[in-house]
């Protein structure tokens, strides 16, 4: 099968996801004090990996019957493969919250809704987002046994509960069922975010006790960050697109940032690596190290957007995403996202 050509706007939603994680990691700052990349970034990732599994499967078309067990298997095994990964990145002890072992979770939740109509998708995103954050505070009070608190960590009161964040990965889906190259999609995508997002902040600020702050995992949060990611998502597929004056210079002047977004993995996966590293060099030498700091972050995006820029240039595909497409679809039936 030849690749279909990628949607670079997706792709620059994606790179602005690593570089907003990268801020977040490792920018100082005094107490708790919150960032506008602070979880925001991680809902862009997510709502753009959920418009990524949509493209695999057909897009606004989706494959045919015959070719979608194959097509979902590959999916489950790039789930396994994430989940590993994650396992792996936090066993490096990098003082960050990995997500990509929930990201694993995420992919095999999403997997038997591939191919239900849209309107059953927002459905269903509509349910996780009013319930799953209840049950995320219920799953906290209970005294569960050790399989299953490690079981309910995944779905419900962890870092990234993947029940919670269901709704980021679908609302993703239900935009590539929607073709994400046409204008009209686009424009209902911003629409559709901004209402989102006021509807998700502004209950925040006139109802007693709700809040959307990052990482609260609530339905405010789930309304704001997702509506946020939604409308970024379509503003950068409205700007990147056509061959006129503005859409060339965007793809010109984004493309490094581009080129981040489509080895996003091999990145974060580096970012990890090398905070580690840092974690222990800070310990070493007794905290002259700083550690985050700016220097750091400087570096992360700059040699991250280099590393980023050369590969794409000489090899195309990143390393570790090279890795995963042929783990997980070892008979080449390949798509980019």
């Amino acid at each position: 099968m030849t690749a279909a050509p990628r949607i670079v706007g997706l792709d620059v939603a994606r790179g602005l996801a690593i570089l907003g994680m990268f801020v977040a990691h490792a920018v100082p700052r005094d107490g708790g004090t919150e960032l506008l990349v602070d979880g925001r970034s991680s809902v862009l990732f997510a709502t753009v990996a959920g418009a990524s599994l949509g493209i695999m499967t057909g897009a606004e078309r989706p494959i045919p019957g015959n070719r979608r067990l194959d097509r979902s298997l590959s999916i489950v095994l790039r789930a396994i493969i994430l989940f590993l990964l994650g396992l792996v990145l936090v066993s490096l002890d990098s003082g960050v919250a990995i997500i990509l072992d929930y990201y694993g979770i995420m992919f095999l939740l999403l997997v038997p809704l591939l191919f239900l109509p849209r309107w059953a998708l927002a459905g269903l995103a509509l349910v996780f987002a009013f319930v799953a954050p209840l049950l995320a505070i219920a799953a906290e009070e209970a005294d569960a046994g050790a399989v299953a608190a490690v079981f309910a960590d995944y779905l419900l009161p962890g870092s990234y509960p993947a029940l919670v964040w269901l709704p980021y990965l679908i609302a993703g889906l239900i935009a590539a069922r929607s073709d994400l190259r046409n204008p009209a999609t686009q424009g209902a995508m911003v629409a559709a975010g901004t209402v989102l997002a006021v509807l998700g902040y502004g209950a925040a600020l006139v109802l007693p006790g709700a809040t959307a702050e990052a990482h609260s995992d609530s339905t405010a949060e789930v309304f704001g960050s997702g509506g946020v990611a939604i409308a970024v998502i379509g503003v950068l597929l409205w700007l990147t697109a056509g061959e006129n004056v503005l859409g060339r210079s965007a793809r010109t002047v984004l493309w490094p940032i581009a080129a981040a977004g489509s080895m996003a993995l091999t990145l974060y996966t580096m970012q990890i690596v090398t905070l580690a590293v840092f974690t222990v060099l800070r310990e070493d030498s007794g905290g002259a190290i700083a550690y985050p700091g700016w220097p750091l972050l400087i570096g992360l995006i700059v040699g991250s957007l280099f590393f980023a820029s050369a590969w794409r240039s000489m090899f195309g595909a990143g390393p570790l995403e090279r890795l995963v497409t042929r783990l997980s679809q070892p008979r080449r039936s390949r798509v980019s996202a």
